[in-house]
């Protein structure tokens, strides 16, 4: 029998972003590789290979590899008695299996969720966040991580993820190794091969606005389903507007470091500030996501 939903307040919104960025996300890598084939016939078996392992790759190994990258390292209940236990109350009030739980020697002072599916979770908090929150802040920000678990948003966006990674291969392929350099302008395949750099960089761009747009609503759907399963949503705020001013006192080197990641986290280690910055950021601002909590708040309280 199939695992019951967890008691995370269902997100329709969520649902079809989810549905409508795979299917443009796959739209546009039929397009990126039915190019690749007409333009490199003799060597369609290599690209299909190379491609299709590069997904299963990507699928299978990106949470262990984002994990690994961020330094997150397991621990049992008798090492991290208060963390473990946060968790286990969450897991209790969602009615959802317990994921691994880590943490990540770092002062900034972040969390995140990898995983394909509940039984390969992971939950990683850093030692900064754990030094600097009250347990009713360090508990909104954990259920906002597990909410990307239950709703399974953490493995759409490893996948989404997928083919502007592979666009941008290519394309620094093309640029440093010269596709077209060993055909004649006026051959038809030289004219594809000589596309192939213009095309894979639109396909990355494409792609790469697709998934912040849907990171920034997958975020703010995370706050509002943590929210409303602790009931607290004052004590998520009060973790957000203190992890934000936290932020501004950590060293730009470890910033720089977490920066790659920030896609994962609960908070950018970088906000953008200007709107066109706002268009690229992971993110939504600091005062979208407190005022959609405060309209929470103002619901619960009626």
């Amino acid at each position: 029998m199939p695992r019951a939903r967890s008691r995370y307040a269902p997100d329709r919104g969520l649902t079809g972003r989810m549905v409508t960025t795979m299917f443009l996300i796959g739209l546009l890598y039929v397009v990126f590789v039915g190019v690749l084939l007409a333009a490199l016939r003799g060597s369609w078996p290599i690209i299909l290979i190379i491609t299709g392992g590069m997904f299963i790759a990507q699928f299978w190994f990106s949470d262990r590899i984002a994990a690994y990258g961020m330094g997150a390292h397991e621990v049992t209940p008798e090492q991290a008695p208060e963390l473990h236990g946060t968790i286990d109350r969450i897991c209790a009030l969602a009615d959802m299996p317990k994921p691994k739980v880590a943490i990540a020697e770092s002062d900034v002072p972040n969390a995140f969720a990898t995983g394909r599916s509940e039984k390969t979770a992971l939950v990683c908090a850093t030692t900064g966040l754990l030094r600097r929150l009250e347990p009713e802040e360090l508990e909104g920000v954990l259920a906002h991580e597990m909410s990307h678990v239950a709703h399974r948003d953490v493995a759409v966006m490893t996948i989404a993820s997928f083919l502007g990674v592979l666009a941008g291969v290519i394309t620094r392929i093309a640029l440093w190794g010269g596709f077209a350099r060993s055909r004649p302008g006026n051959d038809p395949a030289g004219i594809l091969l000589l596309l192939i750099p213009l095309i894979s960089a639109v396909v990355y761009a494409i792609s790469f606005l697709l998934t912040r747009l849907l990171s920034r609503y997958r975020e703010l759907s995370a706050d509002r389903a943590a929210a409303l399963l602790t009931g607290r949503p004052s004590a998520l705020a009060s973790a957000l507007t203190k992890v934000s001013g936290q932020m501004a006192r950590i060293p730009t080197e470890d910033l720089r470091k977490a920066e790659p990641y920030n896609a994962f986290y609960f908070m950018p280690a970088f906000s953008a500030k200007e709107s066109l910055g706002r268009l690229f950021s992971s993110h939504p601002t600091l005062e979208q996501r407190l005022d959609q909590l405060s309209r929470i708040s103002a619901d619960l309280s009626r």
